[in-house]
């Protein structure tokens, strides 16, 4: 492996410098018998641009070294005369699509850019978007290898009985043995196999979109954990499941808590906070997943285009450069592998935890109360004289 990654780094330095200063050299050798002024530049690159398009969402996959080019996917929009479906491919690089008596293409610029919209008298209109997107596509299909796993590990069992499985699936129910044993059964207790199934269902599935967004060929490259609304919608359901079965005392203590009279009433100061608590709970979780994965991405696009604005400073400075970004790209996409599985893991142990805290029972706080009140007697006749 370290020969293999020596021998492409030496390509890929040798072939960028000769990358960039190919067309200049055919600029050099043209004849000199045209007077005429050129009439095209060459087009600048645009790093915003070129970042915002790949951690964006598309309605089509991009195909690797052509990015002009792409794996087309289906449209499915209700404009002003009812439903049309169409592919992708119909629309790209800013063609018009007449489909029945409705008129549509991808907005180049305004608020809709790089949306499908459809011209009424002239104008741009937003038609109701149902459409198979990149990122809907990369969720069906993450959720499809989900699906697949647990089947396979599930018939396994029904064939084999407590056999270990081994190879992929023995190192898959490896990682559900870590969860359920190691987060979800020592917090949750006697409730823990009432919410494992949603509790692994969230690992893995925010595992899988983790690992799928660092392949750059499909069916990866979706930033589906670096969209905010797949995190967003992801705390919204750990947040239903907390507060829809949480117990009465979970209640009690949040609108009655155990605390000195004038903290609650008149002003309730303490039912305003753990109020407010609710709503805070959920929201960190969809930010701490969301800002992780997008900062992950976004320095590996940032590392690669450096190679491209140091392409006019010579073979040197393109070569430099090159080698540097190469390096640090492979230990971010190394390192994105590891944060990859830790914030499938934060995820999953936060969602325990909240989840936790709303199974809290009266019995359970006053076992609490009681032991404390045992170990400070304990104490307290220790403290005694002996006679």
């Amino acid at each position: 492996m370290k020969k293999l990654f020596l021998i492409l780094t030496a390509l890929l330095i040798t072939a960028m410098p000769a990358m960039a200063s190919g067309p200049e050299q055919a600029r050099d050798a043209e004849p000199a018998l045209s007077t005429e002024p050129v009439a095209k530049e060459e087009k600048k690159i645009d790093p915003k641009e070129i970042i915002f398009e790949h951690l964006g969402d598309g309605y089509g996959w991009e195909v690797p070294f052509n990015h002009h080019k792409r794996i087309p996917l289906p449209i499915i929009v209700w404009g002003s005369d009812g439903l049309h479906v169409f592919s992708s491919s119909r629309v790209e690089h800013g063609q018009t699509w007449q489909d029945g008596n409705a008129t549509f293409r991808i907005a180049q610029e305004g608020p809709n850019k790089g949306k499908v919209v459809e011209i009424l008298n002239g104008e741009e209109t937003r038609p109701w978007d149902f459409s198979i997107t990149k990122n809907v596509m990369a969720l069906l299909i993450a959720a499809g290898v989900l699906i697949i796993l647990c089947f396979w590990l599930a018939s396994w069992h029904k064939r084999n009985g407590f056999k270990a499985p081994r190879k992929g699936l023995g190192a898959f129910e490896v990682c559900v043995d870590f969860v359920y044993s190691g987060v979800i059964k020592p917090t949750l207790g006697d409730q823990a196999r009432r919410f494992a199934p949603y509790l692994l269902t969230v690992f893995f599935f925010i595992l899988l979109m983790n690992l799928l967004g660092l392949i750059v060929i499909f069916p990866g490259g979706a930033n589906l954990t670096g969209n905010i609304g797949v995190t967003l919608v992801l705390a919204l359901c750990t947040f239903f499941i907390t507060n829809v079965f949480a117990t009465k005392h979970y209640w009690k203590e949040i609108f009655w808590p155990d605390v000195p009279l004038w903290l609650k009433c008149p002003i309730p100061i303490m039912q305003i906070i753990e109020v407010f608590g609710i709503f805070t709970k959920p929201a960190a979780l969809t930010v701490r997943l969301f800002a992780n994965m997008m900062g992950g991405h976004m320095i590996v696009l940032v590392l690669t285009i450096l190679i491209f604005l140091f392409a006019d400073m010579g073979a040197a400075a393109v070569g430099a450069t090159t080698a540097v970004s190469m390096i640090f790209s492979i230990f971010m996409l190394l390192l994105d592998c590891l944060v990859s599985f830790i914030q499938a893991y934060v995820f999953t142990m936060l969602s325990t935890v909240f989840i936790g805290l709303a199974q809290a029972r009266e019995h359970e706080h006053e076992e609490k109360e009681a032991k404390k009140h045992a170990a400070e007697a304990t104490t307290a006749t220790a403290a005694l004289p002996a006679k």
